[in-house]
This record gives structure tokens, sequence and C-alpha cells, in this order.
């Protein structure tokens, strides 16, 4: 039996153009569906396993990139947004319609800040960047994975060419160590 891990990556992603310039994303109303513009190509984009992301029906994970916060600006129907959770650390904005997640920017303090986490696969033009790892593997159990089947899920990943990580990759876990280093507060002074 194949574990069914995200339609696009099981059933094979849209080819990626290195002229991929942005597009907008679209969320999955019928009527008055919500757009989003995105200027410029993603960056960092992986399949997460994490239970706050959105994920289309039946998917176990999602596909996750970034981009400047300052490249996303809503086109249409804006209205119809909402905050999935006002504390969270990464804002995400999903249809009320739909529940289709559009952007989510983080906006305090943090190795992200003014970055926005978006789902290319919302994109309405292909060519976007493919998933390079999966992130946050071991949280699908939270989601109703049995522990039993995480080495397949592992195997699995691996086959179609992503690297699982219990984390970030390797290079964002640095990115984000290397920001705590710079903007850590310095140790008071003995008296």
């Amino acid at each position: 039996m194949s574990i069914a891990l995200h339609p696009l990556i099981d059933n094979g992603l849209p080819a990626e153009s290195p002229d991929f310039a942005g597009g907008t994303l679209v969320c999955a109303c019928s009527e008055r569906p919500v757009r989003v513009r995105v200027e410029g190509p993603v960056a960092h984009n992986h399949a997460c396993g994490c239970t706050k992301c959105w994920k289309p029906e039946g998917a176990m994970f999602s596909i996750v990139a970034v981009a400047p916060s300052d490249k996303v600006s809503v086109l249409e129907n804006g209205d119809k947004l909402e905050v999935v959770d006002e504390t969270a650390l990464i804002r995400r904005h999903r249809c009320t319609g739909c529940g289709v997640h559009l952007y989510g920017p983080v906006e305090r303090a943090h190795p992200f800040q003014g970055l926005s986490f978006v789902h290319p696969e919302r994109f309405d033009t292909p060519g976007w960047m493919r998933p390079a790892f999966a992130a946050f593997v071991s949280s699908v159990i939270e989601a109703g994975v049995p522990p039993d089947q995480m080495d397949a899920v592992r195997t699995r990943l691996r086959e179609v060419g992503l690297e699982p990580y219990d984390c970030l990759s390797p290079a964002l876990m640095d990115y984000i160590a290397t920001w705590t280093v710079q903007h850590r507060e310095p140790a008071p002074q003995a008296a």
C-alpha cells in the first residue's frame, strides 16, 4: 500500500520554471474567490507535516513556501479573510468561505519576520519552486497517523525526493541559530 502524502506530490508536481516571477494565489471558492498577489518567486518550499498549515482534503502534508511580506498583497475579496490564530507566530489568513489559507505573515521579532508563508499550489500559474524537503514530519502523528507507520512515511518521502526532518532543513535551522545569536541581549555586567 502506497502512502498518500499530498495529491501533487503523489501524482507529480508541475514543472518548475526558472522564470517564475510570482502569480496570484486563489482560494477554492467558486463565487467571489479571494485572490492574493505574490510578486516574485517563492523560497524554501517544502512539505510540512505540522497540524497548523492548511492541507487539501486527504493530504498528510501541506506544501508551503515563503515570500517577502512586502511582495504579498490582497487583490480581491479580502473581506472574506480571517486570521486563524491571533497568538500564533505565523498569522495565517484563511478564507471564511472555503477554509483555504492564502498567506501567513510573520510580524514579530523572529528570524522569519518580514516573510509570509504561502501555499504555492494555490497559484493560478504553474512554474513555482518545487518542495525541496519535508519538515515537521513527526507532527503527522498528532494529526492521526499511527506511529508504527512513520518509517513507511519517511521512506515514501525519500522515494519522491524529499528528505524528511523533524524540524526545518539544516540550512534553515542554521539561519535561525545565526539570527538568534545576532539578536541576543548582551549579558548583564557584574557590579
